[in-house]
């Protein structure tokens, strides 16, 4: 099963701006920002990400509430966590 997860940019790349360095619990990745139609992405904001692409912009409450429900999913939540930790970077 492949999740929308929930992730805070901590900062847009200088050298590549259509990436975005993003925290997803305590994961860091760089993400492709370019499909977000109005860009305009800053460090705090929160995204909506699948397989290193940002989907849409999310506010933090969006974001909270997604998690909860994510890790109420037991095992697929954990397979997907484990897969994006696995997946390299910082």
């Amino acid at each position: 099963m492949c999740l929308g997860i929930p992730g805070e940019v901590v900062e847009i790349l200088a050298d590549q701006p259509d990436l975005a360095l993003v925290d997803v619990s305590g994961v860091r990745r760089a993400v492709n920002i370019a499909l977000l139609e109005d860009g305009g992405v800053v460090p705090g904001d929160w995204i909506l990400l699948h397989v290193g692409f940002a989907l849409s912009r999310i506010d933090e409450d969006e974001a909270r509430a997604a998690m909860e429900f994510l890790e109420g999913l037991g095992q697929a939540y954990e397979d997907e966590m484990a897969a994006l930790r696995d997946s390299g970077g910082d």
